[in-house]
Order: structure tokens, then sequence, then C-alpha cells
């Protein structure tokens, strides 16, 4: 998830903690441009007397792991190399190294700091036609796919997971559902229906390595970059262990009230299946995992009420969420 910087005394603290970073890369005196805080802090970085600029990106504590960004990386750059789908890589430190641990005196406890290429690339608007893009995005996303699962990973995995438990169930990664904005208590019990049935329907379905792997986990309009008609991807920060049909979910992740879902989804599982195949049964589970995806970030906006995105997204985002959990209890409940 992403949103646009304010500034508060601690992203004041932590910007004196990326200008200490940017000396491990030999960029002292480098110009930080803030893009965006939510678990990270993101900066765009414009080097002093010119030159090709590059992203930092200072995690927040208690998140991923060193394991687990290293793992982040190491994926990306398989991607590149050997799926051919263009990712930002990373940048090693002067030491050789990708991640840096910084500290400064204004920041209680040292960050983790990677510090990435930049890559060309617009953002697609909602107020465009989407439907390339989405046709585009599915087919990406299958070939993601289709490189999870014959990845050979690394010595050193460790990502998060995106199964039931780690969305809407006991140890929920962003939180508990129940703590969304707005939840009243006649629209409570919808929810728990709902949460009730995606997970009887995702036990049913099943983690068999050809529906659940290692996903990105945030294919969220935000997340994706068009350059000379060929989308590319950024922020892996989510990516983890979880079902394949998830990154549909995300694909439309806050724009499920749009008079065109239908085409998007079609779109996407058009171009996901120039490259790999879906069964009837994964297709019946598509709004499954939207309902998913949807909750999930339900969750995220109460975890991070202090957030601009969850400020300027959260109003109503309960209310058609209760609307969208009444259809799909309709249909599957």
């Amino acid at each position: 998830m992403t949103n646009v910087l304010s500034p508060t005394p601690i992203v004041v603290n932590v910007d004196a903690l990326a200008a200490t970073a940017l000396g491990h890369w030999g960029l002292e005196g480098a110009t930080l441009r803030p893009i965006n805080r939510t678990e990270n802090s993101i900066y765009r970085v414009e080097p002093r007397g010119g030159g090709r600029p590059v992203i930092l990106r200072v995690h927040r504590e208690g998140y991923n792991t060193t394991n687990g960004i290293r793992t982040e990386l190491a994926w990306m750059r398989a991607l590149q190399a050997e799926a051919g789908i263009k990712t930002p890589q990373a940048i090693p430190a002067r030491n050789g190294e990708d991640i840096q641990v910084v500290s400064h005196p204004s920041v209680p406890t040292p960050r983790r700091c990677v510090l990435f290429e930049f890559i060309d690339g617009r953002e697609p608007s909602p107020e465009h036609d989407l439907v390339p893009a989405f046709r585009q995005l599915g087919e990406m996303a299958a070939r993601t796919h289709v490189h999870s699962v014959g990845w050979r990973r690394p010595p050193f995995f460790e990502r998060l997971s995106w199964d039931f438990e780690h969305c809407l169930g006991a140890t929920p990664n962003w939180g508990p559902w129940q703590d969304g904005p707005e939840l009243t208590h006649q629209q409570r019990p919808i929810f728990e229906r709902a949460v009730a049935t995606i997970g009887k329907r995702l036990r049913a379905y099943g983690t068999a390595p050809d529906r659940f792997g290692l996903i990105h986990a945030d294919f969220r309009l935000g997340n994706l970059l068009i350059h000379q008609g060929d989308v590319r991807v950024i922020d892996f920060d989510d990516c983890g262990l979880g079902w394949f049909l998830y990154d549909i979910a995300t694909a439309v992740s806050l724009i499920e009230n749009d008079p065109n879902l239908d085409a998007l989804l079609a779109a996407w599982l058009e171009g996901y299946r120039r490259v790999r195949p879906l069964s009837a049964a994964d297709e019946a589970e598509i709004w499954t995992f939207i309902m998913l995806r949807r909750l999930t970030v339900f969750a995220w906006f109460g975890s991070h009420a202090d957030t601009v995105l969850a400020q300027t997204a959260g109003p109503g985002y309960c209310s058609f969420s209760c609307e969208l959990a009444e259809r799909y209890l309709a249909r599957f409940g």
C-alpha cells in the first residue's frame, strides 16, 4: 500500500536517518525527496552534480526481517533475469551488500535501508481505459507465477504468508479486521459471516503447489508503471506466500466499485490465460479472493489510521465492503 507523505515529526526523524544512509552508497550531499510512507519511507534521490535518480527505501521496524528483504531482492533479480519482467534492481552499497543497517540519534533503533535503480514509466490512471493495461497485467502476473513455481528458493528464503490465518484469522499481518474504520454493530455480523464463508471456501480450495506459492501480493495500480506499452512492476515489499489468484484481487484493490470492474477482470483473465491455464474451480473463487483482499485492506486501514491513504480512502470503505459482503453471501453463503 502506498500514500503521499505528509510532514510529521517522525518523518523528519526518518529523513535525517535517510540522509545518513546515503553515505553508504557514496551519495553524500544528494537531494532527498519523500515519495510515500506506509510500511516504509521511500525517497527519490537526486545525486549531487546531476545523474540519473535512484530510489532509497528505509524499512519500518518490525515488518520484514533481513532474510525476508534478501529474499525479496533475490526474487526481483531472478524475475528480471529469468522471466523478462522489468523490476527495480537493488544497488549494492560500498561494502558490496544490498542491505545497510543505519543508525541516527533521532531514531530510537537502527533501520534497514536499500537503494534501488530508478525505472521509467507512469502509473496507469483510472481516468483512462484500463482494459489494455489489465490484459498486460494478467499476462505479467501469470509469468511471475510460472517463475514462482519453478524458482529454486535461496537457503535464506523467508517471507510473510498471505493465507487466511495471516489475512483475516488469529494472526493477521495487518491487524484484526474487527478494528477497521466505521464498523457498526449492525454490520459486524455480516462481516463475520463473510469471513467464515471465505475461510470455509479457501479450506476447500486448498494450497496445492499449482494454486499457492510466492506471489507479489500488491498488484495495485499504484505499483505498476507503463513505459512504451510495457507494464513494469515495483514495490515487492509485500511479496509472500499466498494463493496465485490473490494477485487478481490485489489488481482491483480500492477500485472494486469501478463500473468497468467486470471488463477489467475479464481482461486480466484473458492476459493470464495466454501464459498459464486456469480451471473452472480457480475462476469460481475469484470473488472469494476479492473479498479476502477487501477485508484485509479494511484491517490495514484500522491499523494504519494515521496514514494519508487510510484517511482519504477509509471513509465509506466499510459501507461498500458491507454491500460487497452481502452480495458475496447471497451467492456463496
